[in-house]
Formats: structure tokens, C-alpha cells, sequence
């Protein structure tokens, strides 16, 4: 999360690791260049769990409408308006800055859980998770995880009630090697890992997850506060990706179970053989 390039992408996705990569396609069918890509996020509201969204960085493209945080001052946690919005610490802007340059039609609500120390609660992150499937926001970017073993049922719980409410999550992995984190590695969300491949229409699909997806996320230039840009690596910058692109395929097809929208976006990768796409784009 710093201009400090780190070994964050996901070991399948490394240029001598990607011949292991090559897959047949699931499904039959001329699909090689999906319809969905020509979607631009129409109709879309995409939550973004994070540090909170300046809305009026030009990269955010004016598509807030909504700043909300968690507060674990009351009795009983809740997730509040956020009268200040902003952004603490530009981590939540460049996520948000990623998926309006993929998706521009989509609009933003953003529900803060981290601090200015880019740290927050585990606790503040479920109970922004339960906004989320309680107000059925189609696609939700959860540049974020816990480690904490006591909130894993809490966790597992809240992504199955996501996947069975039509929610999208699309949930970094940690950047360190064999660190469980969650919800990532839970089946009901869509997990994604970084590549080093500067192209945001770059993706590939890992038949062998936890990490199901690999999107841009090495020296990506990112949207950050102050109306600055700068340059990040991580999976946190990856996840936008594929939260943009799944913000296409939702516009494009607005019934689509997460499963069918992962098996959609799994299918147009650039690793899955006897595609268009997938041909010769490995390397």
C-alpha cells in the first residue's frame, strides 16, 4: 500500500509460473468476447469497505453518494452516516478510482472501518459486511481482511448469507504467502491476488484457489488523498480490478447468481484455452 514495490502477487501468476495456469473452458459456445465488457457499470451501486472514499477526487469521477462508518461507540455497533466523509488515509480512493476507471456508470457508497493508521477492527468490518446483504448492494470491494480465528464463524456466516442474497464480494488475499485472512479464503466470495502485468484488462483464472483471480497489482497508479496519484503494489490494488469488471458484468446481466458471474468472468480469462482472449496471452 506504499510506492515501495513488495513480492505481492499470487506465486500462480508469476510469468514463470503461468504455463500452469492454462485451462479449458467450462462452457461451450462463441463467448470468447463477451457482450458484458462493453457494459460500463449502468444501473450499479458497488460499496467499498475501506478508509472511506474522497468523492471529490477527479478520479472518483463524482459517483459517491452515499459516506457511511462504522461506530463502535454505542451500545450496539452500527453503521452511521459519515457526516466529514473523506478519506483518512487514500487507501478506500484508490480502490474507488480503479473501479470508476473500468466501470463509470456506477456509483459509490463507501462504508469507512479503517482509521488513519490504515488499521481498523475486525468487528467494524462484519458489521459493515452485514450492511451490505441487508441492503442487497449488487457488488461490494473489500480491499481488506482479519485474521482473527474468533471472527471466522462471524466471517463464514455473513459471506453465505452475501452469496444467497445475490452480493457480490470481491475480497483481496493477504499479501504474505500461506497467511489465512478473512473472508478471502472462503468459497462464497471472489478472491483475487495480484499480477505484474500493467494492463487493467488483464486477468486470469486460477483453477486451483483459494485465489481464484489474478488482476494488475504491481506498480499501479492510484488515486490517493489530497487529489494526489501515486504508485502502489498489492493485492488491495488487484481487487478493484476484478471488482470493475464484475461491475460490467452485473450491469450486463443484472440477475446473474455471484456464481454465474464468476463462472462468466473465469470463463473470458486470459488463461482459459479456446478462447479468443485466452490465446497466446499468457506470457
Amino acid at each position: 500500500m506504499t510506492s515501495e514495490p513488495i513480492p505481492a502477487w499470487g506465486e500462480p501468476f508469476a510469468a514463470d509460473r503461468r504455463h500452469e495456469l492454462e485451462r479449458t473452458s467450462p462452457f461451450d459456445g462463441p463467448s470468447a468476447m463477451p457482450e458484458w465488457l462493453d457494459a460500463k457499470g449502468e444501473g450499479m451501486t458497488v460499496a467499498i469497505i475501506d478508509s472511506g472514499v474522497d468523492g471529490g477526487h477527479p478520479a472518483v469521477g463524482g459517483r459517491l453518494v452515499r459516506s457511511l462508518r462504522v461506530d463502535l461507540a454505542l451500545e450496539q455497533p452500527e453503521v452511521v452516516e459519515d457526516a466529514d466523509g473523506g478519506d483518512v488515509v487514500g487507501h478506500g480512493t484508490a480502490c474507488a478510482g480503479i473501479i470508476h476507471s473500468l466501470a463509470p456508470e456506477a456509483e459509490f457508497v463507501s462504508i469507512r472501518v479503517l482509521g488513519p493508521d490504515n488499521k481498523g477492527k475486525g468487528i467494524a468490518f462484519a458489521y459493515a459486511l452485514e450492511w451490505v446483504v441487508d441492503h442487497r448492494i449488487p457488488v461490494s470491494n473489500l480491499s481488506l481482511s482479519s485474521k482473527s480465528e474468533a471472527l471466522f464463524p462471524t466471517f463464514h456466516d455473513l459471506v453465505d448469507r452475501a452469496y444467497f442474497a445475490n452480493c457480490l464480494l470481491v475480497c483481496s488475499a493477504s499479501n504474505y504467502p500461506g497467511q489465512d485472512s478473512y473472508p478471502s479464503t472462503f468459497s462464497s466470495v471472489v478472491s483475487v491476488a495480484a499480477h505484474d502485468i500493467p494492463d487493467p484488462m488483464t486477468w486470469f483464472y486460477n483453477p486451483r484457489p483459494p485465489v481464484e483471480f489474478g488482476a494488475w497489482g504491481v506498480d499501479v497508479p492510484v488515486a490517493w488523498i489530497d487529489g494526489r496519484t501515486i504508485v502502489a503494489t498489492g493485492n488491495s490494488f488487484a481487487t478493484p480490478h476484478i471488482t470493475g469488471l464484475l461491475t460490467r458484468l452485473r450491469s450486463a446481466y443484472p440477475n446473474a447468481t455471484p456464481f454465474e458471474a464468476k463462472t462468466l468472468l473465469a470463463q473470458s480469462a486470459m488463461n482459459v484455452l479456446g478462447q479468443e482472449r485466452g490465446i497466446g496471452r499468457i506470457g
